[in-house]
C-alpha cells in the first residue's frame, strides 16, 4: 500500500522544536528540522558492534562517587541534584505521586525547563481532578526547573486517571504524549490501553482525552519525526510490533488518522529477534491496522492485525526517541542473548524506510534489559535506561555503535533507571529512579566524551 513518508510538513515554531524534543543545539536546528545534521549523518545504525566496548569508558573515564551527597557514580567532573522525590508536596499541597516513569525537558519562556514526567501507578484512586478514570492512579507531574540555580521552582499535576503511564514522548509542537502500558481497565466503565496528550504550557491538570485512532494495545513510547509530524509507537509485549500513526493533520492528532505496523519488505512475518547482525539494513514497509480500538480482550488484537498482514515482531519493545532523522528504539529482551537490543528506523523518501540493528547485547555487564532511550543533542550519541536484575545504570552508545557505563546509584538499590532526557542545550541530563522515586539532574564536562 501506499507510503506517507511524504506527509505535509507540521506548522513547527522553532523555539518550541528545541523545547520539545532536545534533539540538537542551535547552531544545528534548522539543519535538524529539515531531517538530519551532517556532523552525524553516517549515526549509530552504521557501526557493525554486536558487544562492543567504546575505548576509556566513552571517552569518561571510570566512574566514581559524584557530588554533592554521593548517591550517584558519575565519570570524574560530573555533579547531580536530586528533586521531586515520592511525596513531597506539589503546588496545590498534594504529595508527589511515586513511580517515576518516562520524561522529557522544555524550555520555557522565561529560560526555565519544563520537565513533563509519567508515573507508572494503576489502582488506587486518581491523584488529581479532572481524571479519565477515578480509580485509576497513573498519569503526569509537571516540574519547572531552574537549570542556573540546578532547583526545582515549581511542581503540579498535569494528567490524571490514567493506568501505568510508562513512558511517551516529546512532540515538535509543545506537548507531551503519554502512553498506558496496559490493555485493561480497573472493572469500569473507561476502557485503558490508549495515548493522552499533555500540552507543556499547561498549569494544571487538563481533560484526558484518549487517541483511539493511535491504538488500543499494551503501549509504551512514542517518538515523533518532526519532518512529517508521523508518530512510531512501541508496544512493550513478548510478541510486540513497531508501529506509525500516520495523522490526518500533522500537529493535531485528535483529529485522527492511520496507524500502520512495521514489517520487512520480501520478508513477510520477519521475526527481529534472534539471529540478526547489527549494520545490516532491512528494507521497511508499512501495512495498515484495520481496527485499532478493538473492543476485545484479547490484548494482541492490535498485533495480531498486523503479523497477520506481514508484520515483524521484536522482543519486548520500550523506549523510543527521534534524533538525526531517525527513530530509534529498545528492544528490552531481544538478542541471541535475550539481553536487548537498539534498532534504529530511518524514513527513505516515498519508499519504506530502512530498520538497521545499532547495538545487541551479549553479556549483562555491558546491557541488560535497555528500556527508556534519549538522544544526546551533545554528540548524537545514545543514553540507554536499563530495567534489569540486580543493579541498573544508564549506559551510553557511541555513534560508532560501541557502549558505555555513564551513571549508576551508589547503593543497593534495585530500582529501574527511565526517563533519561537532555535539556534542549544539552547542558543538563535528566533521569528518574522509579522506587522510592525520585528525579536527578546531572551536569558536567559532556565535551569530553562521546555524549
Amino acid at each position: 500500500m501506499p507510503d506517507r513518508t511524504d506527509a505535509p510538513t507540521p506548522g513547527v515554531n522553532r523555539r518550541r522544536f528545541l523545547a520539545g524534543t532536545g534533539l540538537m543545539g542551535a547552531v544545528t536546528a534548522l539543519q535538524g528540522l529539515m531531517g538530519q545534521t551532517a556532523a552525524h549523518a553516517a549515526g549509530p545504525g552504521r557501526g557493525n558492534n554486536r558487544g562492543t566496548v567504546a575505548p576509556d569508558n566513552g571517552g569518561y573515564g571510570p566512574l566514581q562517587p559524584a557530588g554533592p551527597d554521593g548517591e550517584l557514580l558519575l565519570p570524574a567532573g560530573f555533579t547531580y541534584t536530586a528533586f521531586g522525590q515520592t511525596g513531597t508536596p506539589m503546588r496545590d499541597g498534594s504529595p508527589t505521586p511515586g513511580r517515576h516513569d518516562g520524561m522529557a525537558a522544555f524550555e520555557d519562556e522565561d529560560g526555565t525547563l519544563r520537565l513533563v514526567r509519567n508515573h507508572e501507578q494503576s489502582g488506587g484512586g486518581a491523584f488529581a481532578a479532572p481524571s479519565y478514570d477515578p480509580q485509576a492512579a497513573g498519569g503526569t507531574t509537571t516540574m519547572a526547573f531552574d537549570p542556573e540555580a540546578m532547583r526545582l521552582v515549581d511542581s503540579f499535576p498535569s494528567l490524571a486517571g490514567t493506568i501505568r503511564n510508562c513512558a511517551g514522548g516529546p512532540t515538535p509542537w509543545g506537548s507531551w504524549l503519554t502512553c498506558e502500558e496496559t490493555f485493561t481497565g480497573l472493572d469500569t466503565e473507561n476502557p485503558h490501553g490508549y495515548i493522552f496528550e499533555v500540552p507543556v504550557d499547561a498549569d494544571g491538570p487538563v481533560e484526558p482525552v484518549p487517541y483511539k485512532a493511535m491504538g488500543r494495545f499494551t503501549h509504551e513510547a512514542v517518538a515523533v519525526d518532526p519532518a512529517t509530524g508521523i508518530v512510531y509507537e512501541t508496544e512493550d509485549r513478548g510478541s510486540s510490533g513497531l508501529y506509525r500513526f500516520v495523522p490526518q493533520t500533522p500537529g493535531r492528532l485528535s483529529e485522527g488518522g492511520r496507524l500502520q505496523m512495521l514489517a520487512i519488505k520480501d520478508s513477510p512475518r520477519y521475526d527481529t529477534r534472534t539471529g540478526q547482525r547489527a549494520g545490516k539494513p532491512l528494507a521497511v514497509e508499512w501495512v495498515d491496522i484495520d481496527d485499532p480500538d478493538p473492543d476485545s480482550g484479547d490484548s494482541l488484537a492490535v498485533f495480531n492485525q498486523g503479523r497477520a498482514k506481514g508484520g515483524a515482531v521484536f522482543a519486548r519493545l520500550e523506549g523510543a526517541w527521534y534524533g538525526d532523522g531517525a527513530i530509534y528504539v529498545n528492544s528490552t529482551s531481544g538478542g541471541d542473548a535475550g539481553l536487548g537490543q537498539v534498532w534504529e528506523y530511518r524514513p527513505r523518501g516515498r519508499s519504506g524506510g530502512q530498520l538497521i540493528l545499532v547495538y545487541e547485547s551479549v553479556d549483562p555487564d555491558l546491557l541488560q534489559s535497555p528500556d527508556n532511550i534519549c538522544v544526546s543533542p551533545n554528540s548524537g550519541g545514545l543514553v540507554l535506561c536499563e530495567d534489569g536484575s540486580g543493579g541498573d545504570m544508564l549506559r551510553g552508545v557511541t555513534d560508532r555503535g560501541e557502549i558505555f557505563d555513564f551513571a549508576a546509584l551508589n547503593s543497593s538499590n534495585t530500582s529501574e533507571l527511565a526517563g533519561a532526557t537532555f535539556s534542549p542545550d544539552g547542558r543538563v541530563l535528566f533521569f528518574n529512579v522509579q522506587s522510592p522515586g525520585v528525579t536527578y539532574a546531572v551536569t558536567g564536562p559532556w565535551g569530553s566524551g562521546a555524549l
